[in-house]
């Protein structure tokens, strides 16, 4: 689920979900379109992440802004494989020769949309075109309870598979139902015994919160529910309203109201104190880790400094100097429309859409990155790449922080959020954004 703009008012703890800086409706046509092997030139590239986007659903929540495209037309997946495998061999060609990966992701969409064949085929693509060990490297794969059946799993698993992300939302028919997810929990259990069976070394489930009718109590059932399942991590998200959704089509209450909004902040709250009573520990806002558990590591891997290459049209790539990706919709027409340009298209050897990185905005990048985890911003490190501290670089944001106690006090060397500044990082994160970028997301028009 990865929400982006927001209706709601500027003292809500929901504006935006800062999973990247910017987001992409920042993203411009760029004029020159560069090419891929000028981006790449002089970039670190030792320790990259990639990411390969699968824009396919079997239905569409009602909550969901993903670009994602519900079922496909015969010979569309095997068509959209081969557009894959073409850009893979020119993005690879782009790179240096020694370019090597630290980390790898499957995700969408629903990457287990695909069948276990075209599963096979996709990793295939990861390791003989762009050259990575998935065995060798953390993996990371998302799944949905009815598309996480046993042959897709056991690929999966043989492949090196280390993360399996299983979309679960809430374990009640009800609630459910109310977030327009078509589920019944006892699909959801078969799913879950499917992927314990499987061996995976880390399960993660998604949960959500602030679901119409959802109460303390109902949430608390969901979150045991899961436990009873012992993940290694749990990811709790709030129910966001996003235009073009399901629910935003369909008038859904609560994008803008306060009670809504503390709705949420409690349903938090019971979830936070829930997870550390039972041995989690808190990682961010949203994710939870049980104490002692194995760990999808991220490998030599480091978000702020490391480039990451996306392939698919769904995927977005980072060099230190520009962001770029294809075109972003949500609409079923317009994600139709991109989905086959991106499926006849013979030539992905220049980026089309992008946000340049200059200075500031890679300072930027580095604080949003750090602060909004739980461990914080290392001070040392930060001064190491920009000769510079965050409160000299961004005194009026952190002096605001700090006024609203959203900051703890100094330890160790980092800069860290109070736990009320965790719980409010969907409002922390937006107030980090440059000015070019937010001017840039509100002018967007959503499509």
């Amino acid at each position: 689920m990865t929400p982006t703009s927001t209706t709601a008012t500027a003292e809500s703890p929901y504006q935006s979900y800062v999973y990247a800086y910017p987001h992409k409706t920042a993203y411009r046509p760029l004029p020159e379109r560069p090419r891929l092997a000028e981006l790449w030139r002089g970039e670190k590239q030792d320790a990259l992440s990639l990411y390969l986007h699968v824009p396919f659903c079997e239905v569409r929540c009602g909550f969901c802004n993903l670009f994602t495209r519900i079922g496909s037309p015969e010979g569309l997946t095997t068509a959209y494989l081969d557009a894959l495998e073409r850009q893979a061999a020119q993005v690879r060609e782009a790179l240096a020769p020694g370019a090597r990966f630290a980390l790898a992701a499957f995700g969408g969409g629903t990457p287990t949309y695909l069948s276990a064949a075209e599963l096979e085929r996709l990793c295939d693509i990861a390791e003989s075109r762009m050259g990575v060990d998935l065995r060798a490297v953390p993996l990371s794969v998302e799944a949905s309870p009815d598309t996480a059946t046993a042959d897709r799993l056991r690929v999966l698993a043989e492949r090196g598979t280390t993360r399996l992300s299983l979309g679960v939302q809430s374990f009640l028919d009800g609630e459910a139902k109310a977030a327009v997810r078509p589920q019944k929990r006892a699909a959801v259990e078969a799913a879950l015994e499917r992927v314990r069976a499987a061996g995976f070394p880390v399960l993660n489930v998604d949960l959500i919160y602030g679901i119409e009718g959802q109460t303390p109590a109902s949430w608390v059932a969901s979150l045991d529910a899961a436990l009873r399942w012992r993940p290694e991590e749990l990811y709790l998200y709030p129910l966001y309203v996003r235009p073009l959704t399901g629910l935003g089509r369909h008038g859904a209450a609560g994008a803008a109201e306060p009670a809504w909004d503390a709705q949420r902040l409690a349903l938090y709250r019971a979830g936070r104190d829930h997870l550390l009573a039972e041995g989690y520990e808190q990682v961010s806002m949203r994710m939870f880790r049980r104490a002692g558990a194995a760990r999808a590591s991220a490998g030599e891997y480091a978000c702020q400094t490391d480039g990451m290459v996306g392939l698919g049209c769904g995927a977005r790539s980072y060099t230190s100097r520009l962001h770029y990706s294809f075109d972003y919709a949500v609409d079923a027409r317009e994600v139709r429309r991109i989905i086959d340009d991106y499926v006849a298209a013979p030539d992905f050897s220049r980026a089309e859409l992008g946000w340049e990185m200059t200075d500031e905005e890679t300072r930027r990048r580095h604080l949003v990155q750090s602060l909004l985890q739980g461990e914080g911003v290392d001070l040392a490190a930060y001064r190491e790449r920009f000769g510079s501290t965050p409160e000299l670089d961004f005194p009026a944001e952190l002096a605001e922080l700090a006024a609203r106690g959203w900051l703890a006090d100094p330890a160790a060397g980092r800069l860290l959020l109070s736990p009320e500044g965790l719980a409010w990082s969907d409002a922390v994160g937006p107030r980090l954004f440059s000015a070019a970028a937010r001017a840039a997301m509100a002018e967007y028009e959503a499509k």
